[in-house]
């Protein structure tokens, strides 16, 4: 069940696999081979051989965990700066019209926080905050409002009711009468 909980791992089975990685720091320490250590901590020889390449580089420091994979990159409030950015538009940030894109909240992000995120990493952090994708309903400049309005309330029912009423089970053609 680990997708439909949000992904990444319970805190258990990450302490879980710490342990393991840390007794192969342990084993590496002690000079025994890669293979060897791979089997009897049943796991692969690639990832045996990544820890090694890790705890040649950092200690044994390096095999510890580092927290959760899926750990938001911005703070709550961190989004709440960000959102009262947003909320000032984008003319406020330099911007000629009035249309956040992505790119341009990345913008604004790396400006105000001074982080680097990716374009994907802006949309699902926006979503996880509970913001949804809106395009501008397309208007003609010269539209008149009052005139549609009466036009909806006025010419429309009339248009609408004008088609003939057909009663239930008979046809709208006429047949001749049958001798």
């Amino acid at each position: 069940m680990r997708y439909p909980e949000g992904g990444g791992l319970t805190a258990e089975r990450r302490a879980f696999r710490e342990g393991i990685r840390l007794q192969a720091g342990e084993r590496f320490a002690a000079g025994e081979k890669t293979v060897v250590i791979a089997r009897e901590l049943r796991v692969s020889v690639r990832s045996v051989e990544r820890w090694r390449r890790a705890w040649r580089e950092g200690g044994m420091p390096a095999l510890r965990s580092t927290g959760p994979a899926n750990a938001p990159t911005v703070t709550d409030a961190q989004f709440a700066v960000v959102e009262a950015e947003l909320g000032k538009g984008p003319s406020a940030h330099g911007f000629d019209d009035q249309r956040w894109t992505l790119a341009r909240i990345q913008t604004v992000i790396r400006r105000r926080l001074r982080l680097n995120l990716s374009v994907a990493t802006v949309w699902r952090l926006l979503r996880r905050h509970g913001w949804s994708w809106q395009a501008p309903a397309r208007r003609a400049l010269e539209r008149d409002e009052h005139a549609v309005e009466l036009w909806k309330k006025e010419v429309w029912p009339q248009v609408k009711g004008s088609r003939r009423r057909v009663a239930a089970g008979s046809s709208s053609r006429t047949r001749p009468d049958s001798p």
